[in-house]
Formats: structure tokens, sequence, C-alpha cells
């Protein structure tokens, strides 16, 4: 499939899928005020509104983050009034054209008991946010060597029909050897297997995992930008009234 008929095809899903999945599949975990969601703290970091454009929206933000909290925001570079941005990411999208998905053998489920082994690598190797309810957003698998958790990848946003990949990281001293791919592809294949299709996230300014992701068949499909954002006080309030 062409990026432009990705683009058609799926534009209202994958241009907010944390709003697609908090509604959705991810309902479960959900902390929601009207217009405004978000992920329980303890599962994830991320918050969603129906639309950055819609004022309402914004106020129903501002009643579910609370005075002085803050709000990791999808799409957002300037601010509306009553709000403003602390600090601003820049990330692409991309989306599985022709990605070769195959279970693997070495590839071990990780659960709740697993969480402390996994903090440790995610603290070590950075590859983005992960908290102690994170694994239950979906299938998460990890490789072992001598009993040491060594690489890890999972699911984690859920919109309806499409399965974010994320988490993907690699025990620096065992780094070269394809585990990071190996993974990507085993839980690429539970996520096809369900009748879903693979989607992840990259910093922007990380150009080795681009060309990892690309060379496996995945296809940037947007580039997208990440605020953390926080309500500035009179306002905010005035707003949510």
């Amino acid at each position: 499939m062409s990026a432009t008929s990705i683009e058609a095809t799926s534009s209202h899903l994958l241009d907010n899928p944390a709003w697609a999945a908090l509604t959705g599949p991810h309902a479960s975990f959900a902390e929601r005020v009207g217009r405004a969601a978000r992920y329980r703290q303890d599962v994830a970091p991320f918050y969603a509104v129906t639309d950055t454009g819609d004022p309402r929206a914004w106020a129903d933000l501002a009643t579910l983050v609370g005075p002085g909290g803050t709000a990791s925001v999808r799409g957002v570079t300037e601010a509306p009034a009553g709000w403003e941005v602390l600090r601003t990411g820049h990330g692409v999208q991309l989306v599985d054209t022709r990605l070769r998905a195959e279970p693997d053998p070495e590839a071990v489920r990780l659960g709740p008991d697993d969480v402390p082994e996994i903090l440790d690598l995610v603290a070590r190797t950075q590859p983005g946010p992960y908290l102690p309810r994170t694994v239950e957003m979906g299938t998460y698998l990890g490789i072992r060597h001598s009993g040491r958790l060594i690489a890890l990848a999972g699911e984690r946003l859920h919109p309806p029909g499409w399965t974010e990949i994320s988490a993907v990281c690699t025990d620096p001293a065992y780094r070269g050897r394809g585990l990071a791919t190996r993974l990507v592809r085993a839980v690429a294949a539970g996520i096809k297997e369900r009748g879903e299709r693979p989607f992840l996230h990259a910093r922007a300014t990380n150009a080795d995992a681009i060309r990892l992701y690309e060379s496996l068949g995945f296809t940037l499909r947007r580039r997208t930008v990440f605020s953390l954002v926080r309500p500035t006080g009179a306002v905010a309030l005035e707003e949510t009234a």
C-alpha cells in the first residue's frame, strides 16, 4: 500500500491514535472528561483531545489535568489561550507496508512479575516512557541470556484495527546481533494474527532507528510533534467554568 492510500484510509485513526485507543480498545485504561482523555497514570503518560482546535476540548483537558498539572499532547506547537508549552519533541510515524512478521522461538512473554527487569532495561536504554502497568497494554516479548533480560519489544497504543510496536530496546552489551529485529517481527506476528496492522513511532532525530524500521518494511506515514503543556491559571479556569 502506498503512503498516499495509507493517508486516505486511516488518517482519522492514526492522526490521533491515543484518542482512538482510549475511546476504543484501551477504554479500560482511560480517565476521561468530555473531549479529553488520558491513560491511568501508572499505565502510560499520554493525553489526547478530540480536536486540538476545539476550545471546549482544552477546557476539558484543564479539568482533567488539574491545577499545576501537565499533559503530553500530540500535534501541538502553539498552545491556546490559558496554556503554555513547556517543551516540544519531534517524531515520525511509520506503518507496516511490507514487514515480514514471524514468531521467534527464543522470545518469551513478559508479565507483571518481569516489570522490575523491564524498568531496569528501559532506564539503561531509553526507548521511551515505560511505567509499572505499561506491560498490561498489550503483548510484551523479551529475549533472555543466562536468565537476564537483554532485549524487549511490545504493544502500546491500540486504535481499532492497529497496534503500535513500542519499547524496542537491547542491552548495550548485546547490540549488533539482530535482537531488536527479531522481536519487532515477533511482536508484529501476534498483531497480524489478530487481523490488525502494526505501526510505530520514533524520534525524528533517531536516524539509525528509522533506517532499521524502513529496512524491515515500515513506511514513513507522517511527521509529528509531541508537546508537554500546562494550564497557566486564570484563563484556563475560566474556560472550564
